[in-house]
């Protein structure tokens, strides 16, 4: 077998200050599930003469490439508020990063692959389950615009994993812009290793934001354009999940790149019913990463990156942390006008108007009361564009809602339903409006009782549901008549009200 990654390995030149050289731990009967070909040809990984089982022994990390640098990377973070001065790759091992077709730097790391120095007692595996959830909830935010980590490979290890009960266990293969976290930088912070410090962001600068132009002639000041560029960046990334209904689960500072990539997709889903309060993971009893508080714990995290940042800031600390403080309060700006751009699109419109924001308030407020699924609700709504149009497929979906149905609560929906319909009339092109919407409202979103089952059938052998799943997804936006039973929501006895980390 020839070398296939043309790695280059700038993360583990960085020093041993930054991550622990690790190799992968083998595994007992290594066995492809599924393998991202599109994705490795973007990636120039050269894949041609290999067959698939020399790719799970790569994938499951029983072979490392010649050429690869495998480690752990270091950082910190804070868990739910509570800070963790030493988290690092407990389960995950860096193979190398390399240049892609686009010619920027691309991580490739193993998620499953054993225990490293960072572990902590854990066994650094991964369930069946955890691998087969995250290679779906990549490929589904990529199919639908949003920035994402992507998934290059599951493996089967033909070893049990022992969680709440014995599970099949399995290696996800990651694919990012880079694993460099919040967390990171919290990491050297803390040790107030200012060298290292610059030098992991003088790092990030190069291979994420280097179009920064220094307001002045020092390096100094491009720190600061960095964490811009970082809050910006994050604004904009949790709009989008807002838009799509997206619940990410466990935002911690160690599952917050700095790239504006998402990333970590443990107890994360998409709403159906939809609800502000919305609280999937397990472990979030007091409902610190609701739907609703993501933009703010956005901004708490950010905070906690410029607090790591302060050191490398021109001028004394009070000049710093101004800048740090004025920078965090266009966070907000930042967030809401890329959420506004995206619900003007998802009603159709070409630009904001003065009168829309208080539709977008409305219809939010709307859903949040009826508990009508989010989803659907946006995509019928290209089918009701003008006023003679049949409204029953959208005022349908009270019998699917979990509130009650009133009379009163119709009557609001509908008089909603006409103020939106006469606010298309100042648009230009209806036709426009309607695909505008179709481009921006999917039909078809990795719903949580779907990933449930595909991870429940793969769980007993069986990969078709996991396959067709996949299938749906590649193209969310188009109403295929195949996959109409992927945009139904969950019957009462289909939902899932919880899910799981796997950690």
């Amino acid at each position: 077998m020839t070398t296939m990654f043309p790695f280059e390995n700038k993360y583990a030149e960085l020093g041993d200050d930054f991550s622990a050289q690790i190799h992968p731990s083998p595994v007992k009967k290594p066995e492809l599930i599924k393998f991202n070909s599109i994705l490795a040809k973007e990636l120039n990984i050269d894949c041609d003469n290999v067959n698939d089982s020399d790719l799970a022994d790569i994938f499951s990390g029983n072979s490392v490439p010649e050429n690869a640098a495998p480690l752990a990377m270091a950082y910190s973070g804070h868990q739910f508020g509570h800070l963790n001065p030493q988290l690092g790759d407990g389960r995950a091992i860096l193979l190398g990063d390399l240049i892609a077709k686009d010619g920027k730097l691309k991580d490739v790391q193993l998620k499953g692959a054993g225990r490293t120095p960072f572990s902590r007692n854990g066994d650094g595996r991964c369930p069946l389950g955890p691998a087969l959830r995250e290679y779906i909830l990549c490929e589904a935010m990529q199919a639908l615009g949003v920035p994402t980590t992507r998934a290059l490979a599951v493996v089967a290890t033909g070893e049990p994993v022992i969680r709440q009960q014995r599970e099949p266990g399995a290696v996800f293969t990651r694919v990012a812009s880079s694993h460099i976290r919040v967390g990171t930088f919290q990491f050297f912070a803390l040790r107030q290793n200012i060298q290292a410090l610059k030098t992991l962001a003088d790092h990030a600068i190069e291979r994420h934001y280097s179009n920064i132009e220094p307001k002045i002639n020092s390096d100094e000041n491009k720190y600061v354009e960095f964490f811009k560029a970082v809050v910006k960046n994050q604004a904009e990334l949790i709009a989008k999940w807002m838009n799509l209904g997206f619940i990410h689960g466990v935002m911690n500072t160690d599952n917050m790149t700095i790239s504006g990539e998402t990333i970590d997709y443990g107890p994360c889903a998409f709403i159906d019913a939809f609800s502000r309060s919305k609280v999937f993971s397990s472990i979030d009893s007091q409902g610190r990463y609701a739907y609703q508080n993501q933009p703010a714990i956005g901004q708490w995290n950010l905070a906690r990156l410029a607090e790591a940042l302060l050191p490398l800031f021109p001028g004394e600390e009070k000049d710093a942390v101004d800048t740090a403080t004025a920078i965090l309060k266009d966070y907000a700006d930042w967030h809401q006008n890329a959420w506004e751009h995206g619900m003007a699109a998802k009603l159709g419109f070409s630009e904001i108007q003065d009168t829309d924001r208080e539709l977008f308030t409305r219809v939010i407020d709307l859903l949040d009361e009826t508990h009508l699924d989010f989803t659907l609700f946006f995509r019928r709504l290209s089918h009701c564009t003008t006023g003679d149009s049949d409204r029953s497929h959208v005022l349908a979906l009270f019998q699917n809602a979990d509130a009650m149905h009133t009379a009163s609560l119709e009557e609001r929906l509908n008089q909603w339903l006409s103020d939106w319909q006469q606010r298309l009339l100042n648009e230009d092109d209806i036709a426009a409006c309607i695909t505008r919407m179709q481009q921006t409202n999917p039909a078809v979103i990795p719903r949580n009782h779907r990933v449930a089952e595909a991870i429940a059938a793969a769980e007993d052998g069986d990969y078709a549901p996991f396959e067709r799943l996949l299938a749906a997804l590649e193209r969310p936006f188009d109403e295929l008549t195949e996959y109409q039973d992927y945009q139904l929501p969950p019957q009462s006895n289909e939902k899932v009200l919880r899910t799981f980390c796997g950690t």
